[in-house]
């Protein structure tokens, strides 16, 4: 009967060869998320000799409890997980129909949307762009107004829906301030409050978008904490700019919640819609650039003679899609993503490590300051 257990070593190999692996348990004793350990470690070597680390692992942790090191586990993998978070996350899609100015009704559906979707498990769950309200509001955008407060009839009820179902939602809707300014906004609700609101920063208004005509631009974009990890939110054309992407990026978002109002533009050769692939590509091009989950929600219907095509999707580290709603048609997307791909990935790829966010600001602090008329910053 062959031991499948591999032998222990009476001795350590010589420091040169150690040095490497000692050094990097000492960067997790100090920083336990630093990710996977490196391909270039010799694989006989980490399973002869990482049994010999685990007393000594466990004895750090007694001595040291609020560092929460995480041990090596040597049946399951080379990776460490950090303990009592989880690593596995349960997403869904809800990919919709609102009925434009109806928010009674849009409300009624957002609540069977997480009814359904806890049926399956979701821990969170992504509505579309204004996904309250309807897309093409025009004068109604005054009427459908609401702030994302307990207080509020829509949001206390998807409060409290995100409290006793425990999923977290993403919802769109137009949000107003004191001085009777209107937003399309993003809320994430979580465990009943809300966590973060962002509001559009970009405002299409040319062929069939009116947005800078009845909207206020949003001014900051911000990623924050959430019970999963750092997400950041944007809307439509926010990501169909490079720059908030990027500044969510550098702001250490590792999981990218965007949503759009997406109306079908164009036939490509194989009479695809050119939007809708246009759209993919660039969550894709996201994805993998930035080494993180890119989880998408587009809506369906239409509005005045606009068709949105939805194509939801959900794309990983790797720029691969591994789940995709139907176009043109109404449907829950339910997928469970690995999060710890994304130490895998950046381990593999580190272009996180490597980014000169310094350079950046540097540079674009000169273009400013020289050439005002290329940086378009009005503003």
């Amino acid at each position: 009967m062959v031991n499948s257990r591999p032998k222990r070593v009476k001795s350590l190999p010589r420091l040169a060869s150690n040095a490497p692996f000692l050094r990097l348990m000492v960067d997790h004793l100090l920083c336990p998320d630093i990710g996977a350990i490196p391909r270039g470690f010799k694989r006989v070597w980490l399973r002869s000799v990482g049994y010999q680390f685990k007393p000594f692992l466990s004895g750090c942790q007694s001595l040291f409890p609020r560092t929460r090191l995480l041990h090596y586990n040597l049946h399951q993998g080379r990776e460490y997980r950090r303990s009592g978070v989880t690593m596995q996350l349960t997403v869904g899609l809800a990919q919709l129909y609102p009925k434009i100015g109806d928010v009674a009704a849009n409300l009624r559906a957002h609540l069977a949307q997480i009814e359904a979707a806890k049926a399956h498990g979701a821990q969170l769950l992504l509505f579309p762009e204004l996904s309250l309200t309807g897309y093409n509001l025009q004068d109604l955008v005054y009427e459908v107004a609401m702030q994302p407060t307990a207080d509020n009839p829509i949001f206390g009820q998807l409060l409290e829906a995100s409290g006793d179902y425990a999923m977290d939602l993403m919802v769109g809707f137009v949000d107003t301030d004191r001085r009777a300014r209107y937003f399309i906004a993003a809320a994430y609700l979580s465990q009943g409050k809300v966590l973060h609101v962002h509001h559009k920063v970009y405002l299409p208004t040319y062929t069939m978008f009116d947005e800078g005509r009845y909207f206020a631009w949003g001014d900051s974009v911000r990623a924050f904490e959430t019970r999963f990890g750092r997400f950041g939110m944007l809307i439509c054309e926010d990501f169909w700019h490079a720059s908030p992407p990027y500044l969510l990026w550098v702001d250490q978002a590792d999981v990218f919640l965007f949503h759009s109002a997406s109306p079908g533009r164009g036939l490509d050769a194989s009479d695809r819609l050119s939007s809708a692939r246009w759209v993919q590509l660039v969550n894709q091009a996201y994805a993998s650039l930035f080494t993180s989950y890119v989880l998408h929600c587009n809506r369906v219907g239409y509005e005045d003679g606009l068709n949105f095509w939805g194509g939801s999707t959900i794309v990983d580290p790797d720029g691969e899609i591994v789940c995709a709603a139907p176009m043109h048609e109404p449907a829950l997307c339910i997928q469970t993503i690995d999060l710890n791909q994304i130490r895998r990935t950046r381990t593999r790829l580190p272009l996180l490590r490597d980014e000169r966010t310094a350079l950046m600001a540097r540079e674009l602090a000169r273009i400013i300051r020289e050439s005002p008329d290329r940086a378009f910053s009005g503003r």
